[in-house]
């Protein structure tokens, strides 16, 4: 495993977290310790859950919460909030990005999670209805008062980021050091605006849903049904799987099998080598899913490969 500063902080996170968005929902705490300890064995030390994650809200951090006991200080605990808890943060009106709800939210996440600290605070989404300085001048208060670390952004966009930098340096407040968008070698959209935006204002990207709901697993073939108990066996994803881009897929396949990988060591690796990104987010349902995760992250290309990579991918 390699290790990288996310954005222009001191905080080190592994290139390849782990996705904690089944923890809770199809992982109870027995299966979250199967692969949190998987992961700290392969040398991950990024956990990415959010407070609206589980079923019910919150059960994510719980489970995540009580696999991590007794290991705290091994780890960086990244979560988020400013989704809709259904009052289980008390009554927000849909304002989640304010002072108010902030501090109720933060103290939830830390009871959940049992700690008295969060090593990354995220804003799951923009508040339109709160100004972005109120939302940054209550985060900034929870890192100097040491319940947050440092603090990020989630699915903002590139003038977002860069007006929230501008807010924090002239208000003298704690700036965001991440940037978490949805981002795969399938759907590059956060290339256009939100890669550049993290570079220029010194934000870490964290791609999220990197193996693009799992085609780009290698599970999946053109013309073959999806293999039963996957979640693109449903009915309702046997259009979007027949509609996949699979002469890229198999385009990508073939990249690394020349070169003597998986495809979803592609998918990883070829992610973790965009000069933006710090850690690939991946989310794991077993031990050995989570050590397949970790060693793609262990591939390094080339600027050979990566010259490659670019090529097929325009």
């Amino acid at each position: 495993m390699t290790y990288r500063r996310l954005g222009g902080s001191g905080l080190v996170v592994s290139v390849v977290g782990v996705g904690c968005n089944n923890f809770g929902r199809k992982l109870d705490v027995d299966g979250t310790r199967e692969v949190v300890d998987a992961a700290i064995d392969a040398g991950i030390t990024l956990f990415d859950t959010a407070d609206i994650y589980g079923t019910p809200h919150g059960s994510s951090e719980e489970c995540l919460g009580a696999a991590l006991k007794g290991r705290r200080d091994e780890v960086v605990i990244a979560t988020k909030f400013g989704m809709d808890m259904e009052g289980l943060n008390g009554a927000d009106r849909g304002v989640r990005g304010s002072r108010s709800y902030i501090v109720r939210a933060v103290e939830s996440s830390l009871r959940r999670l049992g700690t008295d600290y969060i090593d990354l605070y995220q804003l799951h989404t923009p508040d339109e209805g709160t100004p972005i300085e109120e939302t940054l001048s209550a985060l900034d208060d929870l890192v100097k008062s040491g319940k947050v670390r440092y603090i990020g952004n989630s699915n903002f966009h590139g003038w977002q980021i860069a007006d929230a930098d501008w807010t924090a340096r002239t208000s003298g407040l704690s700036r965001f050091i991440s940037a978490q968008n949805q981002y795969s070698l399938l759907h590059r959209d956060s290339e256009v605006e939100i890669a550049h935006a993290c570079e220029k204002y010194g934000l870490g990207l964290l791609p999220f849903f990197p193996l693009d709901s799992g085609l780009l697993s290698g599970k999946y073939r053109r013309g073959e049904p999806a293999p039963v108990g996957t979640r693109l066996s449903l009915p309702r994803y046997r259009s979007w799987i027949e509609g996949a881009p699979w002469d890229l897929i198999e385009s990508l396949e073939a990249f690394g099998r020349e070169r003597g990988h998986s495809l979803l060591d592609v998918a990883i690796a070829g992610l973790a080598s965009r000069p933006a990104v710090t850690s690939v987010i991946a989310g794991a349902t077993t031990a050995e899913q989570v050590r397949a995760n970790a060693s793609a992250g262990a591939w390094r290309l080339t600027p050979v490969d990566v010259a490659a990579l670019d090529k097929l991918l325009t």
